[in-house]
């Protein structure tokens, strides 16, 4: 019986992008995408597009409006060219040093480049026979950074690739119950990560014993409070976190590791913010005591600058790993595992799992040590000058200084509703985007001319908790204009009236009326230029509509002026 013909797909054959011809089938398509970016973030001309979620709805409609499946297909380079011009159109680009919210990174070019081509050979890691060489790759790699918080301290360090910090952390407590029992309690603080909690919740775990942490910062004479009440019963993981979500605070892990080892407790540390300071020999002091951790959570697409996803969960000893096991016949059969083929189903949760140790990889060889290094030690000063800037700014309340790349600030006298409004606004007029954060505020100074008490304390006296401004920094080419940008947006976006409430509109809603115009580089503080590394196009603002047809989903904006305060500091 003859095989079927093969669909012709607006006169060609759809090609395969791996094989001796894929190169040449991804060249074209490969350029079609990069005129579809370079378009899109030209159109855009921000950090978002302005006019909110329901505008968005309705370009992405418009789009669609044949279905997402139609009867015929539309072609490669049509469906490329218009479903990646209006995504890159209407994204929250990180690139942009007025995108700031969230522990969202700008992908390297190089990391990108690597990542099309785990995704044109597509190994997956869940069988040496279909990934050869890509599975040596992440266990040599793996390895390498778990030396890298290790040191001489662990007999033979190994790590895991996982999707990212939520992954990690389920596997520290799901190893800490194999090891200790199904009775382990996980005792943190109540500024650990969300994932925690939920980890518990999935393993079957009591909920987890929260310790205050005023300031964001897990105290040890704080937990051993709890520890010598006696109130776990059992045995404890204590989880010790390095680089908080709301305020990026290191607790200190030393002290936490002697209050651990003095109960007798597991100690696993969610660096996945923080951890890549390791990179640093001038910054990884922050971080002493997390090579006395019995696991530990990294993620490099935070501070490593990779395409998500590109997270790590690193043990001192490869055997600690032994209760991921698992037998698979079809996948490692025990004689295949005896006659010398690798086991590979036991490095993960998951079964089948995409190569994205490659981009990890390649990164760390294109740039080395030393180039992770500046690219971690400049975001730091980026998030420092930022600071400085809102301290010296009498229209603006600073938090604390940074030890990472967070900043919390908000206009003075501000409330919650008003910070909330604050933020929406820029939002809605896809100007800047900024994060959230509610905290209880620090205590104590630091030392001179720091502005940071020992491991994480910042400088806030009696400041009240609240609502505060979140700028995430995690681009390293940030210029200070950026930033001088960033802050005079938010003065701009104070409302002037009461925040809403019943029977007013929501700030969130685009502005109408005479705000209209277009929007120049000067009013991102010329951030289409020289932040991302490369020159761009600044584009024009006002409602037209693309080649697609689609309509510009960035709204109307208009550039203003002001003059930047002078001379503010955090009260102590």
């Amino acid at each position: 019986m003859p095989l079927p013909t093969v669909p012709a797909q607006t006169g060609a054959a759809p090609l395969l992008a791996g094989g001796t011809q894929g190169a040449a089938a991804l060249r074209p398509l490969t350029a079609v995408v990069a005129d579809a970016l370079e378009e899109g973030a030209a159109r855009r001309c921000g950090p978002l597009p302005g006019g909110g979620p329901r505008r968005l709805a309705e370009v992405v409609g418009g789009v669609l409006r044949g279905g997402v499946l139609p009867e015929h297909g539309t072609g490669e380079r049509e469906a490329l060219s218009s479903l990646v011009r209006m995504v890159a159109q209407g994204a929250a680009d990180p690139a942009d040093p007025l995108c700031a919210a969230h522990l969202h990174c700008p992908p390297l070019a190089v990391a990108a480049a690597a990542d099309l081509a785990a995704s044109a050979l597509n190994p997956s890691l869940d069988s040496w026979d279909q990934a050869p060489a890509a599975s040596e790759l992440e266990a040599r790699t793996c390895a390498g950074l778990a030396r890298l918080v290790y040191g001489e301290r662990g007999a033979a360090p190994d790590a895991l690739v996982t999707t990212g910090g939520t992954e990690s952390n389920q596997l520290g407590l799901l190893l800490a119950r194999e090891r200790l029992g199904p009775d382990v309690r996980v005792v943190c603080g109540d500024s650990a990560h969300h994932s925690v909690r939920r980890a518990a919740w999935l393993l079957g775990l009591r909920e987890p014993l929260l310790v205050p942490t005023p300031g964001g910062v897990l105290r040890a004479e704080a937990l051993r409070g709890v520890l010598g009440a006696g109130r776990p019963c059992g045995g404890v993981l204590v989880v010790a976190t390095a680089g908080t979500t709301d305020t990026g605070a290191i607790d200190p892990l030393d002290e936490l590791a002697d209050v651990a080892a003095e109960f007798g407790a597991r100690l696993h540390v969610d660096a996945a913010y923080g951890g890549m300071l390791l990179f640093s020999r001038a910054l990884r002091g922050r971080l002493a005591g997390l090579e006395r951790a019995h696991s530990v959570t990294l993620d490099l697409h935070k501070l490593g600058w990779q395409p998500v996803a590109a997270g790590l969960f690193a043990v001192p000893d490869g055997g600690d790993l032994a209760p991921l096991d698992h037998r698979a016949d079809y996948l490692n059969a025990g004689d295949d595992s005896d006659a010398g083929l690798p086991d590979l189903l036991g490095r993960s949760l998951r079964t089948t799992r995409r190569p994205d140790v490659l981009k990890i990889a390649v990164t760390l060889r294109a740039l080395g040590r030393s180039g992770m290094a500046a690219l971690v030690e400049r975001t730091c000063a980026v998030a420092r000058e930022l600071a400085e800037l809102v301290a010296d700014d009498p229209a603006l309340e600073l938090f604390g200084m940074p030890e990472l790349s967070t900043v919390l600030f908000r206009p003075v006298g501000a409330d919650g509703e008003a910070v909330a409004s604050v933020r929406r606004r820029l939002l809605a007029d896809g100007r800047a985007v900024l994060g959230r954060a509610r905290v209880a505020a620090p205590g104590g100074d630091g030392p001179e001319g720091t502005g940071l008490g020992h491991q994480g304390r910042s400088s806030g006296g009696d400041l009240p908790s609240g609502l505060w401004l979140k700028a995430t920094l995690l681009n390293p080419y940030a210029r200070r204009a950026d930033l001088e940008a960033l802050l005079k947006l938010v003065r701009d976006a104070v409302p002037s009236a009461p925040p809403p409430g019943p029977g007013r509109p929501d700030p969130y809603s685009p502005p109408t009326g005479g705000d209209t115009g277009t929007v120049t580089a000067a009013a991102h503080g010329a951030a289409r230029t020289s932040s991302t590394g490369s020159t761009g196009s600044t584009g024009s603002t006002s409602g037209t509509s693309g080649t697609d047809g689609t309509a510009d989903v960035r709204g109307s904006r208009k550039a203003s002026t002001g003059t930047p305060g002078t001379a503010r500091r955090p009260r102590s």
